[in-house]
């Protein structure tokens, strides 16, 4: 069989697979396109055709150039209330500059071959900025899902207004004429996702809960005929692109600008690589993530968006998820999902205004909820409290301040963190009497700020004693240590003593670390 057959046989391999995959997560992203636009602050009639733009370039640009095979981008809920938070501070008009600054920002990254610095932020920190992220998406879209406006928005501690107010939202929807038909689609809607998600069998999970949600909400408001505020939809989606013009560039000249696209770019690559290694995990198909490459793509994609003067995008879990399952092996599938998506807004734009925004609104509240994630906070809890304590403290920020602030502050105590481990060394020295043996156990990071307090353990040691150093809880030991242990022993031996350090149990733990030949050539002979 020649190499052009071969290839063929791919081709043919790879349409009867992602042909279906790309159709599912078509049917994700269509309706999470638009909801992420409202949620995102974008004003209603700009809505539905700059998220959907936002997933076509995501899909056939993106998709065409990235790094991780199977990853999908598009609009994604984690960047919502950081988008929302620059449209009220800055105005949707120069939201496209600070897009296109942060895809510059990315590319240059991407070429630079940063792609793996950038996946260097704690865990605790992505998941405590994404469930704060949901706890704000839950509290302004519970407003919006029983149409009525948050009123939180434009408000100092506004994310804090909204989850005070919730109450009030669930009185209008049961009491008051104008909201109740509306509460009534987004519980129809939220009810549909979650019996769709837990009773469903496996095979019929394709069909994905979102898309049923806003059907069966969509057509109980057409059956209905309720008084309900619907998706404002132009003639033609495509017409409401909007390019920056000079006066949008020249905000470029103020530093909260600048600010704006690095936060943006820091926010969007961490998400999207963090995904791209999930994808990884989820799949054994497709090659591993080339994460540099990824990174520049995101970058390219986010400079045409910002360019067309609609949302920024990265890489999205609940649409690549969809992606694998649904049998995905190439990047095809990512291609012709966002052509679908070009071909159904050129085609049927009408539909879109048949779709009640209570129902969309209804998505992300669900969405908002599953972002909280409180295992996250259980399995942190359980296995490290200071990375618990990063996750609640990003959270809080987050909610309480605003995202960039809690980005900062989980930041900051990543560091102070990463500071205590790599300072932080508890020395103990245990005599067992009559044995002539003395243990020194070694807890944390055995660095040269802490070899004062090494030597001084070691200098308490009787000068006969048979002396066992365990390393067990050791979880770095530098050049200076080692040497001050290697030459200790020699003085030790000399004074008639004797020093026992499992060596092959330091080669176990430190096995990443090159001593130099002089210390390999001790372990071996040891």
């Amino acid at each position: 069989m020649n190499a052009q057959t071969l290839r063929l046989s791919a081709f043919r391999a790879a349409w009867k697979t992602d042909l279906p995959a790309s159709i599912v997560v078509f049917l994700v992203a269509l309706p999470l396109s638009m909801g992420i636009a409202i949620a995102s602050g974008v004003p209603m009639a700009h809505a539905a055709s700059a998220g959907l733009i936002t997933a076509i370039i995501g899909g056939v640009v993106t998709g065409a150039l990235s790094g991780c095979t199977l990853q999908v981008s598009g609009p994604a809920a984690g960047l919502a209330v950081m988008v929302a938070l620059f449209v009220q501070e800055h105005g949707f008009q120069t939201l496209g500059v600070i897009v296109l600054l942060a895809g510059l920002l990315q590319l240059a990254a991407g070429l630079l071959r940063l792609g793996r610095v950038f996946r260097a932020v704690s865990p605790s920190l992505i998941q405590g900025m994404l469930a704060g992220i949901g706890i704000l998406i839950f509290a302004s879209q519970f407003h919006v899902m029983v149409d009525d406006l948050p009123p939180g928005t434009g408000k100092e501690f506004g994310g804090i207004v909204n989850l005070w107010t919730l109450p009030q939202a669930v009185w209008k929807g049961i009491s008051e004429t104008v909201h109740r038909p509306a509460a009534l689609i987004g519980l129809l809607t939220i009810v549909t996702m979650f019996l769709w998600n837990r009773l469903t069998p496996q095979k019929l999970k394709l069909l994905p809960a979102p898309l049923l949600g806003v059907v069966v909400g969509t057509s109980c408001a057409a059956i209905l005929q309720a008084d309900l505020k619907y998706v404002p939809v132009p003639d033609n989606l495509l017409e409401a692109l909007r390019w920056p013009g000079g006066s949008d560039f020249r905000a470029l000249s103020d530093r909260a600008i600048w600010l704006a696209g690095l936060s943006l770019a820091f926010v969007a690559s961490a998400e999207s690589l963090l995904t791209a290694t999930a994808v990884d995990s989820m799949q054994r198909h497709a090659p591993r993530t080339r994460y540099d490459r990824e990174l520049a793509a995101q970058g390219v994609g986010n400079i045409l968006c910002g360019l067309a003067g609609v949302l920024p995008m990265t890489g999205v879990i609940v649409r690549s998820s969809a992606n694998v399952l649904a049998g995905a092996r190439t990047r095809l599938s990512t291609i012709l999902h966002g052509v679908w998506m070009l071909v159904f807004i050129t085609l049927l734009p009408g539909v879109l205004s048949l779709i009640p925004v209570a129902s969309l609104a209804a998505v992300l509240v669900y969405t908002g909820v599953k972002l909280m994630n409180p295992k996250a906070m259980r399995t942190l809890w359980r296995t490290d409290r200071a990375e618990a304590g990063i996750y609640a403290a990003t959270l809080g920020t987050v909610v309480v301040v605003d995202l960039l602030t809690g980005i900062a502050v989980g930041i900051a105590l990543a560091l102070v963190r990463l500071l205590y481990s790599f300072s932080h060394l508890e020395v103990a020295v245990e005599e067992e009497k009559g044995s002539g043996r003395t243990t020194i156990h070694l807890k944390g990071a055995a660095t040269f700020i802490r070899l004062p307090k090494l030597a001084a353990a070691l200098e308490r040691v009787r000068p006969d004693a048979q002396v066992h150093v365990n390393f067990h809880e050791l979880t770095y030991i530098d050049h200076a240590c080692l040497d001050l242990l290697i030459n200790w022993e020699q003085q030790h031996k000399a004074a008639g003593g004797e020093l026992v350090i499992d060596w092959d149990k330091l080669r176990a733990v430190f096995q990443q670390h090159a001593w130099g030949e002089r210390r390999e050539r001790r372990i071996k002979a040891a």
